[in-house]
């Protein structure tokens, strides 16, 4: 059976985080020594305990999804916040596929000999005590739990209300089945309070929190990113584009957008412009596609030409992220037009070209400078899952420690280990 999170309505909000720091703390020691079996145990006990509370978990986002509606979230919104036994079981079987993943930890990546003759080598070792603060998804609780149990890391998890029924009940099962293994409740905890002081007071928590990874909306992320005091790993928008190369196959192009856009709205790797070469032949088609999915389809001049339902693009759509079956569309003179849009408006995220052109192609993975590049598939792969990571605590689009999907090798750093033979320096 599912237990109730804890509260300690005695305590403020600052005072709570202070707690969580110091417990997590003690438990991060505690997994920097635990062994690779032991982690994966652990892990497929808590997978085991998510499927057991099945009908639990279940009811309390059903409480969830019920309040979104009644509050307006959008349906995007309302897609990302919704589980059924489906992407249930899918999270479930993410948390057994990061268990039969290699463990990072004391992964020797360099070997040499200094100078001075002692053997130097790099290894991987935890980062310590991870923040996670996060909207809409409880996916988002057990991913990065079990991330970072596997990288022998520590978490402080801080969803958003919209899913406070569902992440308690996932934390509640996931513990449980740590517990069994025996890792205690202080190396995945939930923030018991939805206290917005929470938030900053996890920002303000330099020398208890050691990362922070905000997963949510622009506005979550553009706070976390100007007032932490604690170093930061997250990403803005995810304004993916998918540049149609002269040289595509029709069917593989229509097939890629449509996907791109339309498969789920709501996720970060969701196409948010079509770039579309000036001489390509079938962009009628390729815009009608979209339209027919019910897609509203935002344009330039050529594009309103092409596509009668198409209404004209502002100059802010090419700088929207819509989450939403909305895409702006806009013709381009070929590779130089696409790359200039992209390097003028892309996030840094996920960009795709769509050709048969191995030249096109290694031009535009070699100039896009984001995330991930992509030839000729969907941005809808942006995913740590899809990547073969096992999960993902999130997409980094920065250029320092990780980027792209990060999972378990983000969630490391390394420290050298010098071995002497009696060596003093002169």
């Amino acid at each position: 059976m599912l237990t109730a999170a804890p509260s300690t309505p005695e305590l403020t909000a600052v005072q709570i985080i202070d707690r969580c720091c110091e417990d997590a703390r003690q438990a991060s020691t505690s997994l920097k020594g635990m062994s690779n079996t032991a982690k994966a145990e652990a892990l497929r006990a808590a997978a085991k305990a998510l499927r057991a509370d099945t009908a639990e978990i279940l009811a309390a986002n059903a409480r969830d999804c019920e309040a979104g509606a009644a509050r307006g979230l959008t349906p995007a919104l309302l897609d990302r916040l919704r589980l059924d036994p489906a992407r249930l079981a899918a999270i479930a079987d993410s948390v057994d596929a990061v268990a039969a993943l290699p463990d990072p930890v004391g992964e020797e990546i360099d070997r040499r000999t200094a100078p001075a003759g002692m053997t130097l080598r790099r290894v991987r070792v935890p980062i310590g005590v991870i923040g996670i603060i996060y909207e809409s998804r409880p996916n988002v609780t057990i991913d990065a739990a079990a991330l970072c149990v596997r990288s022998g890391n520590a978490v402080i998890l801080r969803g958003g209300s919209e899913a406070m029924h569902s992440n308690r009940a996932l934390h509640a099962s996931f513990v449980r089945g740590l517990n069994g293994a025996g890792i205690g409740a202080s190396a995945v905890q939930l923030v018991p309070t939805q206290d917005r002081d929470a938030v900053g007071a996890m920002l303000a928590a330099s020398g208890g929190i050691d990362l922070i990874i905000p997963r949510g909306g622009k506005s979550l992320v553009a706070r976390v990113q100007a007032d932490a005091r604690v170093p930061v790993l997250a990403h803005l928008d995810g304004i993916c584009h998918s540049f149609v190369h002269a040289a595509a196959d029709p069917d593989m192009a229509k097939a890629i957008v449509v996907n791109a856009k339309l498969r789920r709205t709501g996720i970060c790797g969701a196409m948010e412009t079509l770039l579309i070469d000036r001489d390509y032949p079938d962009a009628a088609s390729l815009l009608a596609a979209l339209a027919d999915g019910g897609c509203e389809v935002r344009g330039d001049d050529m594009v309103l030409e092409l596509e009668p339902r198409a209404v004209s693009a502002s100059d802010e759509d090419w700088d929207t992220e819509y989450l939403d079956a909305i895409v702006s569309a806009a013709f381009v003179d070929g590779l130089d037009g696409a790359l200039a849009h992209i390097a003028l408006h892309s996030s840094g995220h996920t960009d795709a070209i769509i050709t048969s052109d191995a030249s096109a192609a290694a031009r535009f993975q070699a100039e896009v400078d984001s995330a991930i590049v992509m030839v000729n598939a969907s941005s809808q792969f942006a995913d740590g899952g899809e990547f073969g990571l096992g999960a993902e605590i999130g997409i980094a689009t920065g250029r320092l420690h990780a980027r792209g999907p990060v999972a378990l090798e983000g969630l490391t750093t390394y420290k050298w280990l010098v071995e002497g033979t009696g060596q003093v320096r002169a």
